[in-house]
């Protein structure tokens, strides 16, 4: 019932924003979908803060270009709740009920994975934002989801820039990994960090796992003290990491913990205090950088706080669409979808080029260093 009433009220906005009361064929209608609740719902309310600053922008400006005429755009959004099942129930209210003509989102791969026949057999193109699983867009055959895209890099490249910032960069040959082990994200980075790493010449000591929801994590972390790894890599998001972080400095871990873009969050540097002074991250673009700063200094005048990494990446899903929909000159499905497989562009989190199994080539992952309240870019990873 949220997600509905969520959905209404995101039309309701957008019909209102159109000049003197635009007719239905004047619009273009997109979706999205995020964790509006749940343990994830911090960055789904950044993504949604976001396309509807986008959309508002838009029809300020005569709505987007489609041929000969601009159009005003409607977004419709549901809340997924993080929650796989309940991204499959609105996947298919949008394609159905909703009749939308493509969709931004979702933002985890657990959820993003089992849309995609949903949306293949409406033959609707959705673009996820921070959904880094290669399943996203290649099914375990190796054909490519005809309609799935995504404006983020892909864990195996992740995974790969990682152990180069923990082997090269950073000068660390021995590593320990603490992953969630319900969590596709979570094993799939681990497994593509440690294959790398190994591969440089380094040695991973310990391999420990969690579940979804715990918060004692003092026994697996007890594992991982005693195989004396100069590097522990936690594959999880900033909630689960804080916990980690602060619990491992409790018992005497010393050790340097090092991280994917589930880290990036202000509110990461909350709930962890100091536990992670001098630490890093992989990310997929610096969030204080000029290139984010117009959107940054624009979410901040609109919403009084700080842009979290999801509203760039979610930023550049809905400008990949809106690329496609104006290069297309259409509003048809198929032709977006055609048009985004030749995406060429330029973003905030840098050069989006979807190559042939749907995913941005040649996105460049950033080393990010935890000093104080800040985190502060340190270095592109050359992972080649």
């Amino acid at each position: 019932m949220r997600a509905f009433l969520l959905g209404l009220l995101i039309v309701s906005l957008a019909l209102v924003g159109c000049a003197g009361g635009g007719a239905k064929t004047d619009t273009v209608k997109i979706g999205w979908f995020g964790p509006e609740t749940g343990d994830s719902a911090l960055w789904g309310q950044a993504e949604l803060n976001t396309v509807q600053m986008m959309v508002a922008d838009y029809n300020a400006a005569g709505g987007i270009q489609v041929g000969n005429k601009k159009m005003k755009v409607e977004l419709v959004g549901y809340d997924d709740k993080g929650d796989s099942t309940e991204a499959v129930n609105v996947a298919k209210r949008l394609v159905s009920q909703d009749k939308v003509v493509a969709v931004v989102g979702p933002q985890g791969s657990g959820e993003a994975i089992p849309v995609a026949p949903i949306f293949n057999d409406a033959k609707v193109p959705y673009v996820a934002s921070t959904a880094t699983n290669p399943k996203v867009t290649v099914t375990e055959s190796g054909a490519v989801n005809a309609f799935a895209f995504r404006a983020c890099f892909i864990d195996p490249y992740q995974g790969k820039a990682t152990a180069f910032a923990a082997f090269k960069n950073l000068g660390k040959t021995k590593a320990a990994i603490f992953m969630t082990i319900d969590d596709p994200y979570s094993t799939g980075l681990a497994q593509y960090f440690k294959e790398a790493f190994e591969q440089l010449g380094g040695k991973v000591v310990a391999e420990v796992s969690y579940t979804s929801g715990e918060k004692d994590f003092r026994a697996p972390l007890t594992k991982i003290k005693a195989a004396s790894p100069d590097v522990i890599f936690i594959p999880a998001y900033y909630n689960d990491v804080a916990l980690i972080a602060k619990q491992a400095r409790d018992l005497g871990i010393k050790q340097l913990l090092l991280g994917g873009d589930g880290w990036p969050s202000d509110n990461l540097i909350q709930l962890a205090g100091n536990a992670l002074e001098g630490c890093y991250f992989i990310n997929h673009l610096d969030m204080d950088g000029p290139e984010a700063k117009p959107m940054r200094d624009e979410y901040k005048a609109k919403y009084n706080k700080n842009a979290e990494l999801n509203s760039y990446m979610v930023h550049d899903s809905l400008l990949m669409v809106v690329d496609a929909i104006q290069r297309a000159k259409s509003i048809k499905s198929v032709d977006i979808q055609k048009a985004l497989e030749t995406c060429d562009i330029q973003g905030i989190t840098g050069h989006i080029k979807i190559g042939p199994q749907h995913d941005p080539v040649g996105k460049t992952a950033w080393l990010i260093k935890i000093i104080g309240p800040d985190m502060k870019f340190q270095e592109k990873v050359a992972a080649e």
